[in-house]
């Protein structure tokens, strides 16, 4: 599929099988692009219905404004990009760290347009988030690039030292040149009543281990339709960290919410 314009910019995208995108992957911030997703999952969900795979405004292949970066904007993004990939009215959202509080959001906002969500390890729009992913994205120098390292460790071929100077050299250009920081900063926090009436069936995959698999317990407990499942010695990278289990789970969860619709 040739690069797709939406919300006013360019943003590289994979379509994977024939026909409407079913199930659209969102990939985590800054460190991170639509490969994760390829390299792991998404060729065998291809193999149960259409896939849609896109890289997150500012990040890969997508186009770089130097603002625009809120929760709300990734979302506008994710619509737009849906009515330009002629995605079916409802799909299934798939979502990994940040990419799964995008996800959320955005069936919080359009839940006629989401059929289902799976959040892998997802972080979650509550009063300490935006500081916390500040404080993250703030690192520089060698704690910077030993984050970076450390997420990437169970991902071959991707903590080769070039890979991790290709990786800060994009942390940077993110973090130093746009507005993420502060836009995520200044994003809300999502209203635990509308949380509680979303009733959209949702499987939660988090680490064990996590540093924020309380997000995880919070949104079983909150979530009316939410199926947790906790992957043991896992930290938050565990979509590397177990990668067949993740794989193995996410294919099921759309196979059967396929068989639903027929």
């Amino acid at each position: 599929m040739p690069d797709l314009r939406a919300n006013g910019l360019a943003f590289h995208a994979q379509l994977l099988g024939q026909g409407p995108p079913a199930v659209v992957f969102l990939h985590g911030v800054v460190m991170d692009n639509l490969s994760s997703w390829y390299f792991s999952v998404a060729p065998a969900v291809a193999q149960v219905t259409p896939v849609l795979l896109y890289d997150l405004r500012g990040h890969g292949r997508s186009e770089r404004p130097a603002t625009g970066y809120t929760v709300a904007d990734m979302v506008a993004d994710l619509a737009a990009l849906l009515d330009a990939a002629g995605a079916r009215p409802r799909v299934h959202l798939v979502g990994n760290s940040m990419g799964g509080l995008v996800a959320l959001a955005f069936a919080l906002a359009h839940p006629d347009r989401v059929a289902s969500l799976a959040l892998v390890d997802a972080h979650v729009s509550d009063g300490g988030f935006g500081e916390q992913m500040a404080g993250t994205l703030l690192l520089e120098g060698p704690a910077r690039d030993a984050a970076i390292a450390t997420h990437f460790a169970d991902w071959l071929g991707r903590h080769s030292e070039r890979k991790r100077n290709k990786l800060a050299e994009n942390a940077r250009a993110l973090v130093q040149g746009t507005s993420l920081v502060a836009d995520l900063r200044a994003s809300p926090p999502f209203d635990p009543a509308a949380l509680a009436a979303l009733s959209v069936p949702v499987l939660a995959l988090y680490g064990e281990q996590s540093d924020i698999r309380d997000r995880g317990e919070a949104l079983a407990a909150t979530l009316p339709c939410c199926t947790l499942r906790l992957l043991p010695g896992c930290s938050h990278s565990v979509i590397w960290e177990a990668t067949v289990q993740v794989r193995e789970a996410i294919v099921q969860w759309i196979q059967a919410r396929e068989a639903e619709r027929t």
